[in-house]
């Protein structure tokens, strides 16, 4: 076969070792409760999706090139080992300057170094939550927050787009506020970093605080993270956890109301999240869509048809929503993204 580049052969070397300590972590806690959830809620399709979640063996991870610092080498080498580019330029407004290669196999390559001064040239995700960034349509010129911005990937990703004229990314958490600035620190050129503002500030405040500022907001909201939960080492703090859980959709629904304020008339916002549950899905956008009237879902089927090759979507029962669940070979998600846009009318709270 052809030549691997060094990352991709040390990738290869250290690929078994990290499936095996992964595998032994699943929580069983954890499991059961998701067992009796989504059994319920998603069917048979549970089955297949609990078996991509348990194997760390199956997870696939899409690599977002760097339009700062092109990594045209590492391009060319994707090609060689049968990587393709998400959407293929089928999907309507798909910015060109967006590149995300995925493979039909599991993997990964290894991430970069952070290094002062030096911009890298890729960046790991869960092909899925680029859906987020895409619905949101950025413009170039366009003022947008990234209200729950850490670890960064969603920035980096929207900025890959366009150049917005003004980009805040808020995260309340000081140690992920970190890791966020480190990331934009690695991805961004300097004058970029110009028109950025990062903020600490609770996100549940930043409506009252920047009112009717933005043009596009983007609730990648604090969630329960099925893939991470499925492996805590800890049983007690899991269980605590799973109670914490049912007070997560109204922090999101709290966050999405702050949006809103913060969103101009006429501008769009996103809501995101990694779980499959119902609960901080499809109930919490219903609860925004009956107590805003300038609240209105926006159709967003078409990504749906669009990427049926790269992903699998789970009925959702909304037209403004999807669910990525993962699958064999599209072992991506689960994420869930829903659209709406803020009307010209008086909204009632």
């Amino acid at each position: 076969g052809c030549p691997l580049i060094p990352e991709v052969r040390l990738f290869f070397q250290l690929k078994a070792k990290s499936e095996g300590k992964l595998a032994k972590q699943i929580c069983k806690v954890v499991l059961d409760h998701f067992e009796k959830q989504y059994s319920k809620e998603l069917g048979d399709a549970w089955n297949t999706v609990r078996e991509i979640l348990t194997s760390p063996s199956c997870w696939q991870y899409a690599v977002l090139l760097n339009r700062f610092n092109y990594p045209f080498e590492l391009e060319k080498d994707l090609h060689l080992k049968g990587y393709h580019t998400l959407f293929q330029g089928s999907l309507p407004n798909y910015p060109k300057s967006m590149k995300c290669y995925l493979s039909r196999t599991p993997g990964r390559i290894p991430s970069e170094r952070h290094q002062i001064g030096n911009l890298k040239k890729y960046y790991l995700l869960n092909a899925a939550s680029l859906l987020p960034v895409l619905a949101l349509e950025l413009r170039d010129g366009e003022k947008v927050l990234d209200l729950c911005a850490a670890p960064g990937g969603k920035s980096i990703a929207l900025l890959q787009c366009a150049c917005p004229g003004y980009l805040h990314c808020n995260e309340y958490d000081s140690l992920r506020l970190k890791w966020l600035r480190q990331t934009l620190e690695s991805f961004i050129p300097q004058p970029l970093i110009n028109v950025i503002k990062v903020s600490e500030l609770d996100g549940r405040k930043m409506g009252d605080a920047q009112p009717e500022m933005f043009d596009k907001v983007l609730v990648d909201a604090p969630c329960s993270n099925d893939r991470s939960w499925l492996f805590s080492s800890d049983s007690q703090k899991a269980s605590c956890r799973i109670r914490q859980r049912r007070n997560l959709p109204l922090l999101q629904i709290e966050l999405l109301r702050s949006a809103i304020k913060a969103l101009r008339p006429g501008g769009i916002l996103v809501y995101s999240t990694c779980t499959l549950s119902k609960a901080e899905n499809q109930d919490v956008i219903s609860e925004i869509l009956n107590s805003h009237s300038n609240i209105m879902p926006m159709d967003i089927k078409g990504i749906a048809r669009t990427c049926s090759h790269d992903f699998i979507f789970a009925p959702t029962g909304q037209e403004c929503g999807l669910l990525v669940i993962p699958d064999k070979g599209k072992a991506w998600g689960p994420m869930y993204v829903a659209k709406l846009k803020k009307s010209w009318s008086t909204g009632k709270w």
